[in-house]
């Protein structure tokens, strides 16, 4: 059962590091689902969550100040209701923090979302915080021409201002093995968004039902993590990394699966303190490894301890003593929820501690993971 309003006080896990790193749960607020997280500088933590009808959701954001227990009173991001969805685990929205910590959110547009992509196709939806923090400006769709949204997309940031939205299609091509990552980017922190480019998938295809993530670090330099659907039976997970800006990808298979269907995947992309760190499912099991960016050098994949077989949607965070905390779900599928799982790992990536479990997941819900300034780790489900 949820718990109460009253009742969102964090909540120490069992689990702890052979060091004594803790790793805080914390239920989404208002019986929502699907959060996504993200902490600033000064250590706020940033969340957004879908509440509503699956296939008709809205999208919520609230926050919590460094050293309290109390979540900021929910602000509604899109503008008209019922313009998201979270039916199938893969389209919900997804959040980044820009320059100032402006918070920018992105999402697939339900049957009732507006405005329309082009010729009424389903939008590629965003909006951001005012000036003010105070409300979030009226959503607007940044799909020009690239239509075909099926599975989910990501947004991500950086400090300069600029902002990146990024989904796959097919625009107007057939199958999944057409399908292309595109990129819509702003220089002006949102206010306008350039025409969308392709950017990749052109070799690979990709998973049309699979969920993506992009992730922009503080060298501007952006991160893409997709599934693959090439001859619509190689699932492999992609990872295209590049410099300031949309261009000069370089593209790193991180897994082989081979699939003659869609698995209806996420993937999970996060900051570490040796790069970036990368979290995705393969064959019912869940890994993480990480990417020094300069190099391109990526580590061996790590999983989660004990046998796989119904592990999905991974969350990873890293905090700077070198630890990561893997989080996945457990027994979900379509339309049936689950329980929640997380395992810490040292700077070795050994497993440091038990395996942390809590129950009653429910349908169509996920868990997002974000590490804290001061080393603890942070569980929202």
């Amino acid at each position: 059962m949820r718990l109460s309003a009253p009742a969102l006080a964090l909540v120490l896990a069992a689990a702890r590091a052979s060091g004594g790193t803790p790793v805080l749960v914390v239920r989404t607020p208002d019986d929502g689902i699907q959060p996504q997280a993200a902490v600033d500088a000064r250590g706020a933590l940033h969340v957004i969550y879908l509440k509503g009808d699956p296939a008709a959701a809205d999208v919520f954001y609230v926050r919590r100040e460094p050293g309290s227990e109390r979540w900021t009173a929910p602000l509604r991001a899109n503008s008209r209701p019922g313009s998201a969805i979270a039916t199938g685990t893969v389209r919900g929205p997804h959040v980044a923090l820009g320059k100032g910590d402006r918070v920018h959110v992105a999402w697939m547009g339900s049957q009732s979302a507006e405005p329309r992509g082009p010729g009424g196709a389903t939008p590629m939806l965003y909006a951001r915080l005012d000036d003010a923090g105070a409300r979030f400006e009226p959503e607007r769709n940044v799909m020009q021409f690239a239509v075909g949204l099926d599975g989910g997309a990501s947004v991500a940031a950086d400090r300069s201002g600029s902002v990146y939205v990024v989904w796959h299609a097919g625009a107007g091509a057939r199958g999944e093995a057409a399908r292309r990552v595109w990129v819509a980017r702003s220089d002006d922190e949102g206010k306008s968004f350039a025409r969308e480019v392709s950017v990749g998938g052109e070799a690979t295809g990709v998973c049309g039902c699979c969920g993506m993530r992009a992730f922009a670090d503080p060298a501007g330099r952006l991160f893409l993590l997709y599934r693959a659907a090439t001859e619509e039976v190689h699932r492999d997970m992609i990872l295209m990394s590049g410099g300031s800006g949309a261009g000069a990808f370089r593209t790193t298979r991180v897994a082989e699966w081979n699939l003659r269907a869609c698995p209806m995947s996420t993937a999970w992309l996060s900051r570490s303190s040796a790069g970036v760190v990368l979290g995705w499912e393969t064959a019912g099991q869940v890994f993480y490894s990480v990417l020094e960016p300069a190099s391109g050098a990526l580590s061996a994949p790590t999983s989660a301890p004990g046998e796989g077989g119904k592990r999905r949607h991974p969350a990873v965070a890293a905090n700077a003593r070198g630890e990561t905390l893997l989080v996945w779900s457990e027994g979900t599928g379509w339309n049936r929820g689950g329980s929640l799982a997380w395992q810490l790992f040292d700077r070795e990536r050994r497993p440091a501690g038990e395996k942390g479990e809590a129950p009653a997941l429910p349908v169509w819900d996920l868990a997002a993971a974000a590490a804290l300034p001061d080393g603890r780790f942070v569980i929202v489900y």
